[in-house]
């Protein structure tokens, strides 16, 4: 326990460490940085309600059927056998009554020590109204996006799991002539490489911890030039969770991520745009260190009789990532084979960008089965 006591220690103690120093950084450049933006940005939305109520933070929580979505490696360690979720995000809710992201996600234990996983992200952006400089219409459309995955999780002990995802990414923003210029909807794939650690003793309590490399692909294109191809979200993350049992009916989880995204930092000058198309996939994800596009995400859960469940959580991002500061809240309820869940989040911080989900519930149902 205490070796297990100083694992965790460590992790949380670097995830606080990188947070300071890139927070440290931000506020130093924030006149000379630019928001790093890529390709099919919905992949970036956390699609979880129980994360959603806890900062987003997910990557070393107790699995359940929407393990993929933050680290596929936990699934093997899942007590039910098989399990099925399913979230609806709503999105600028404030603005708009048809924008959501919704996802449906499974999977399915081969044994005790590997599974194959399923999902499906769908975000709808509503009817849209195109017009062109002067203000002429030019067509209504309906964006769409979605995500089909397909994984393959493993124990490689009683303590360590790997999993790997293959992902069919569709984009149709928008099809036909606008402006001179052909549109088409894009489609790529991409991949998932995620790791986690299970320090949890018989009764649950302890550390555990993960990484994830997401997003991992080709470059997405919108026109017939193949010049302007638009870089995926790929992202790191890195996240560490620690759950205190008090007694047979009162247990606390508090739980940390901290998510680097992998993409270059896009230029300033028109000029540059050309040596920035032209960058390769591989090489992009080395130079995107020298981008300050973070997010950090804490939360706790307060879980009582492993039926109700009490979340709180901070989220922020710096603003080169989109510059959100969040507070969240959440709730589940735990039936015999079902859970819901429910998240809030409320926006704070000074100067800051207003998050699309402010002021909204996002809703998830849970099933599992032994």
């Amino acid at each position: 326990m205490q070796q297990l006591y100083k694992f965790g220690s460590a992790i949380f103690v670097f995830l606080i460490s990188i947070v300071a120093t890139q927070v440290q950084a931000q506020e130093s450049n924030n006149n000379t940085v630019n928001i790093t933006t890529t390709a099919v940005p919905f992949l970036r939305i956390s699609p979880d309600a129980r994360s959603g109520g806890m900062g987003d933070a997910g990557i070393a929580l107790s699995p359940d059927a929407n393990s993929g979505f933050y680290n596929l490696a936990k699934t093997p360690f899942a007590t039910d056998r098989s399990g099925i979720g399913a979230t609806y995000t709503p999105w600028l809710k404030e603005i708009a009554d048809d924008m959501y992201l919704a996802t449906l996600a499974g999977y399915h234990k081969l044994s005790d020590n590997e599974a194959l996983s399923a999902s499906l992200r769908y975000f709808s952006m509503g009817d849209l109204t195109l017009v062109d400089f002067n203000g002429n219409k030019l067509q209504t459309t309906n964006p769409r996006e979605m995500a089909i995955d397909l994984g393959y999780s493993r124990k490689l002990s009683d303590r360590l799991g790997i999993a790997v995802a293959l992902r069919y990414i569709h984009s149709n923003l928008s099809t036909g002539s606008i402006n001179g210029v052909s549109y088409k909807a894009g489609n790529t794939v991409a991949g998932d490489l995620s790791i986690f650690y299970n320090g949890l003793n018989e009764k649950s309590a302890g550390w555990a911890a993960g990484l994830s490399l997401s997003n991992l692909g080709g470059k997405i294109n919108y026109t017939d030039n193949s010049a302007e191809k638009d870089f995926l979200p790929a992202n790191l993350g890195i996240g560490a969770g620690y759950t205190e049992v008090w007694d047979d009916n009162n247990k606390m989880t508090f739980a940390a991520d901290i998510n680097k995204l992998l993409v270059p930092e896009l230029p300033n000058r028109a000029e540059d745009m050309k040596a920035y198309r032209d960058k390769g996939v591989f090489g992009s994800w080395f130079d995107s260190f020298g981008n300050q596009a973070w997010q950090f995400g804490f939360g706790m859960e307060y879980t009582y009789n492993d039926q109700l469940h009490l979340r709180l959580g901070y989220n922020s991002k710096t603003y080169e990532s989109g510059n959100w500061q969040n507070i969240t809240a959440g709730a589940g309820i735990h039936f015999s084979f079902a859970t819901i869940n429910f998240s809030y989040l409320v926006p704070t911080g000074e100067k800051i960008n207003r998050n699309p989900l402010t002021n909204t519930v996002r809703f998830g149902i849970l099933f599992g089965w032994r």
